[in-house]
């Protein structure tokens, strides 16, 4: 049934964290369309009940709300304004709709899209999010918004659905994308940090089951290395969270710090490190495969790597 009038929400990238939003809205009971050129999480998205879309303008069509989970701002644009000869999202939702932009961008490109948005009747809220897979699959994420009150108002329920935390930072776009660098410099430093400290650990000899074991209950612990060094300990780096996603975010950081006469060291070498193992082919892995290219470089063996001679 339609919730606070709202008659026709459309998700717009179907990845690792717009799926989990995308059933999140639909276990709230509303009526979501939504579209991904991935044909298999299409399919996964209409077997939970939704509707798959052939393009964004599709799933947007006479939408009230409009979540757009894609990687980047340029993809974002995209979506919204289309290109070419094809339609983008905002010629086909409802005038006085919204725009909940959830990518990691530049606090620049944030502000600069919100503007095309007003332009074009409708509101927009900054609300980069994060939790990753698992929290977004349980409609438990933390987002970070920014935008006018009529934006939050408008957006409330399909925030009600997919977040445990929605922190209210500000009137204008570009804040929550602001917060979101902020977050993402200490995210993508804790994963690098996480990488370095296993290989070292498989360097000293050390029980790498034990290590996790141990760390976890100790100071040095840390959100990322919790979350991603179980995936070093299985072998497996099936992208949650994708290399190249942090040489992205990094690399914002990085443009970022120049643009603010800043220093940022730490988040310098963290992003060399992600452009490293980019480099070596594994930009499409999960992030925690800098542990991988850490064992190369000084011929270790992880689990699930091919023995070195």
């Amino acid at each position: 049934m339609p919730m606070s009038g709202i008659d026709a929400i459309a998700v717009i990238g179907l990845g690792s964290m717009g799926l989990g939003i995308g059933l999140s809205i639909l276990k709230a009971s509303m009526p979501v369309s939504g579209f991904d050129p991935n044909t298999d999480a299409l399919g996964k998205f209409a077997a939970a009940g939704g509707r798959s879309a052939t393009d964004a303008a599709d799933a947007a069509r006479d939408s009230d709300i409009v979540v757009v989970v894609v990687v980047n701002a340029a993809q974002t644009e995209t979506v919204l304004f289309g290109g070419g000869d094809r339609e983008g999202a905002v010629h086909t939702m409802r005038r006085g709709g919204i725009v909940i932009s959830s990518a990691t961008m530049a606090p620049e490109d944030a502000r600069r899209l919100g503007r095309r948005c007003a332009e074009a009747g409708l509101l927009y809220l900054d609300a980069p999010m994060s939790g990753g897979v698992a929290r977004a699959a349980n409609g438990e994420l933390t987002v970070m918004a920014s935008g006018t009150p009529d934006a939050f108002a408008r957006a409330e329920p399909v925030l009600q659905a997919i977040a445990k935390t929605v922190y209210r930072l500000g009137d204008e776009p570009g804040i929550g994308a602001s917060f979101k660098m902020v977050n993402q410099l200490l995210a993508g430093v804790h994963i690098a940090a996480a990488c370095e400290a296993i290989t070292f650990a498989k360097r000293l000899g050390l029980d790498l089951d034990k290590v996790f074991e141990v760390i976890t209950a100790s100071a040095g612990n840390s959100w990322m290395f919790e979350n991603r060094i179980p995936h070093v300990l299985s072998g497996d780096y099936s992208p949650a969270s994708a290399v190249d996603i942090f040489s992205k975010d990094l690399g914002i950081v990085a443009d970022m710090g120049r643009s603010e006469k800043f220093p940022t060291p730490l988040a310098a070498n963290a992003l060399q490190l992600f452009l490293m193992t980019s480099a070596a082919g594994m930009g499409r892995d999960d992030d925690a495969s800098v542990a991988r290219m850490i064992a190369k470089m000084t011929g270790l063996d992880l689990p699930g790597m091919t023995p070195t001679t």
